[in-house]
């Protein structure tokens, strides 16, 4: 008697469970046979997950996924900003003895502005930009001159940061992020033409005394969350641009010896730092910014309380509105809510970075990097603070908290980092065979496009 599938003297006939070897052309055995009936079903689920995950990677490897990934999140997160901002103002204006919507309408102007702005520097080339380079840093140096004159200045909370122009407030340390941003790229990128980055004193001179003033000009103001995060784009510039190591831990270790000065010579920031690391107090002491934040957050729980419901805003979170709406964000539309907001900014951090990686022009490298290092710390900084990860710094949430300087700045930052995409390898014959655009596209059907002959 003799098992299933074996024979003597004869070519066996295969039985359930058996394998079968044969030889194939070169040789080399092969397996067969019935055995890879039950194992098949389950190859063929790996080779589902298998194919799933090449179409994602060829989703991520099209020429646009940078520029549409730029331009989702941007929707996304406007569009998120604008009915948090609906959220918590509506109540603070009512506090004040507003209207309800006078400080939305303010936000929904700045996005009615910023929007048209980005589209226009979506569609800018970076020549245009390196010409804007020097313009924008003197429109720097002026505006936040004009912060420290007196009856000229818009003072609040006991600092001038802002100053009047038709009737609305603007803050000039936000455009001198997008000031030093260009600058310092079209700078390098010179310097680089020029052969001359060479030497590292070359790369900090005039690039680290332009960025001290600057952050001289924020300090001045009393600004700290601002000044840090210029110092970030300081730092995204010579990390691309190849600085020696030695060079650059020694920056870092001046960097941090002049903000702990900083703080420890202002009595309001000692006391924020020292209560970060201490022991908390009374939630409505001292640390009542951020044991509010705490609580509103943990109210939230998984699904939020439903938009509109949260109590925070009504008083008990200080600065709801700009610098700690995220806390807003987790008490009304919960752990998800702040999740996906976490999520945008990672997304944010992903395109602006590949679009850096692919882009040949070595300006638009360094810009669009220290463009997503500006963007994705700054949002980093803000919800590490409201969560306590962080000391409170005092920066807004970019394109989410109410301001309307950060949200105009912020998107024509985001419309040059869709240009920077649209120079992709492979992205102008991407743009040309996707035809016109939805505005000829509109002219077209209603009969007011030329027809080209």
């Amino acid at each position: 008697m003799t098992a299933p599938g074996v024979s003597f003297g004869e070519q066996p006939s295969p039985g359930p469970g058996d394998i079968r070897v044969s030889a194939d052309h070169d040789g080399l055995p092969e397996l067969t046979g019935e055995v890879l009936g039950p194992i098949a079903p389950g190859l063929r689920g790996l080779d589902g997950v298998r194919d799933r995950i090449g179409v994602w990677r060829g989703l991520l490897d099209r020429p646009l996924t940078s520029y549409y990934l730029v331009l989702g999140i941007t929707a996304l997160l406007l569009g998120l900003g604008l009915v948090m901002v609906e959220s918590t103002t509506s109540v603070a204006d009512l506090i004040a003895g507003q209207p309800p919507l006078t400080d939305f309408k303010k936000q929904l102007l700045g996005a009615a502005v910023g929007l048209p702005l980005m589209w226009v520097a979506a569609r800018s080339s970076p020549r245009l930009f390196r010409a804007f380079a020097y313009p924008l840093v003197a429109v720097s140096v002026v505006g936040l001159g004009l912060t420290l004159i007196h009856g000229v200045s818009v003072s609040e909370n006991g600092a001038a940061r802002w100053i009047s122009i038709g009737g609305q407030q603007v803050q000039p340390s936000e455009i001198a992020k997008l000031a030093l941003v260009v600058w310092g790229a079209d700078l390098l990128a010179r310097k680089e033409r020029l052969g001359q980055l060479v030497d590292w004193r070359h790369m900090l001179v005039p690039l680290m005394p332009g960025a001290g003033l600057l952050c001289l000009l924020v300090m001045t103001g009393d600004d700290l969350g601002t000044t840090l995060i210029l110092l970030v784009i300081f730092l995204a510039l010579l990390w691309v641009i190849g600085t020696p190591g030695r060079v650059f831990g020694g920056l870092l270790i001046l960097m941090a010896l002049a903000v702990t000065l900083m703080i420890v010579t202002e009595k309001y920031r000692f006391e924020r730092l020292t209560g970060f690391f201490g022991t908390q107090g009374s939630p409505t002491g001292a640390d009542m910014q951020s044991i509010q934040g705490k609580y509103a957050i943990g109210s939230g729980g998984i699904f939020g309380v439903g938009l509109g419901a949260g109590g925070g805003k009504w008083g008990w979170v200080p600065e709801s509105t700009s610098d700690f709406i995220f806390a807003i964000i987790g008490e009304e539309l919960g752990l998800v809510g702040t999740l996906c907001v976490t999520f945008l900014y990672g997304g944010l951090a992903f395109a602006g970075l590949r679009i850096a990686r692919r882009v040949p022009d070595l300006f638009c490298r360094l810009a669009a990097t220290a463009i997503t290092a500006w963007i994705v710390v700054q949002a980093a900084v803000n919800i590490g603070a409201v969560i306590g990860v962080l000391p409170i710094t005092g920066v807004p949430l970019p394109l989410v908290s109410a301001g309307l300087s950060s949200l105009l700045v912020t998107l024509i930052a985001l419309g040059m980092l869709m240009s920077f995409a649209r120079l992709e390898p492979g992205a102008r014959e991407a743009l040309a065979a996707r035809g016109p655009g939805w505005p000829l596209r509109v002219l077209s059907w209603a009969g007011l496009s030329k027809r080209r002959r």
